[in-house]
């Protein structure tokens, strides 16, 4: 298959590593695959797929509807004779489905779990439309595919899920530790994520807080707007001491290999990518008990799911496995146990390739 990848987006994000990983993957079995992004994006994603082998593509969007960019989509596909089209998230299935109706070729639609792309009815009708002009509609998570159904009035046989996958990728402990200056006997938490206020940072801090200084150090992965908000709210809490905001790093692995406990204490998810990277890793998680987390950790089980936003509930589940070094072992391998069977990046491609091959089956009239 020729596949064409799009995403109107190219900043570093979840949507985004799942289209550069799926891309090798499919890559790796023999696939053509043709990456597509906004020409006037910040680059990061292009540049990651030239690094990797590609040669990526660009469109130029200059208002919400463009009828010249659709064109240039048109004029691409069919320049490099692609045969799948494959969108992600709102803007890319709308012009997606267009330029593949137009051209007869199958299309195919991820939504990764943005609760914003349901808020406005223009959008509603609009994916109406594009899911009704595709060939297949997949959702990362099964909360993505009941909050679309809900919000878009759709038959439950609309929408099929297809988990994020991710690789396992090692990483190395010592290196980590020892340039962050965490000593060996302290327990060191990694939340990974933009620093946005859906990511519940602050809502950490303060759970941590509650706590009080002691031998753990926090590292915050990710870069936003709320970083001088959440650096002044840990020294307010007399934990500047204690709390690192990294800004966005590219050696997640590494950060994972040194990190003892995993925190994801956000407000609303997908099925978020760094939290299965942390599951594969062998890392206790604790995470919030919303959209698709649930679906990949069992409470007590594989981690310690807490409700959103409740600081207390938080800072008990910190307090257990802070003390309990053999609770986090145990949190730890089951955890990994659980990603290594549902989370991996050869499953998500499984699933993916199997939609692709139906769906152009399907257009060259076989069953």
């Amino acid at each position: 298959m020729i596949i064409a990848e799009m995403l109107e987006s190219d900043g570093p994000g979840g949507a985004e590593l799942v289209e550069l990983r799926l891309a090798q993957a499919l890559r790796a079995r023999g696939h053509v695959i043709v990456p597509v992004g906004p020409a006037a994006g910040c680059g990061w994603l292009a540049g990651q797929f030239r690094d990797a082998g590609f040669d990526p593509q660009t469109f130029t969007l200059r208002r919400p509807l463009d009828w010249r960019c659709l064109q240039g989509m048109i004029d691409l596909l069919r320049r490099h004779r692609v045969n799948v089209v494959h969108s992600h998230e709102f803007t890319m299935a709308v012009y997606g489905a267009a330029a593949a109706r137009w051209l007869r070729i199958p299309h195919i639609i991820t939504m990764h779990g943005s609760q914003y792309v349901t808020s406005k009815w223009r959008r509603q009708v609009l994916l109406r439309w594009a899911f009704r002009s595709s060939a297949a509609t997949v959702a990362v998570s099964q909360d993505t595919k009941r909050h679309l159904e809900k919000e878009l009035g759709l038959a439950e046989t609309v929408l099929r899920v297809v988990p994020n996958g991710v690789p396992t990728r090692p990483g190395n402990r010592s290196a980590v530790r020892a340039a962050l200056g965490i000593p060996d006997d302290h327990v060191l938490l990694l939340a990974v994520g933009s620093l946005v206020p859906r990511k519940g940072h602050a809502v950490l801090i303060e759970a941590l807080s509650t706590i009080g200084a002691g031998s753990w150090m926090l590292a915050i992965a990710g870069g936003g707007a709320e970083r001088e908000r959440l650096e002044a709210l840990a020294v307010s809490k007399g934990l500047s001491a204690h709390v690192k905001i990294l800004g966005h790093r590219e050696d997640v692995p590494d950060l994972l290999a040194a990190t003892d406990v995993f925190v994801m204490p956000s407000l609303w998810e997908g099925l978020p990518l760094a939290l299965l990277e942390a599951m594969l890793a062998a890392k206790p998680v604790i995470a919030s008990r919303t959209s698709g987390i649930p679906e990949a950790v069992t409470d007590g089980v594989d981690g310690i799911l807490t409700t959103p936003g409740d600081v207390p509930e938080l800072a008990n589940a910190l307090r257990g496995v802070l003390t309990d070094a053999a609770r986090r072992a145990a949190l730890g391998a089951a955890a990994r146990a659980r990603a290594t069977a549902a989370f991996t990046l050869d499953a998500m491609a499984d699933g993916y390739e199997a939609v692709f091959r139906e769906a152009l089956g399907r257009a060259n009239g076989r069953p």
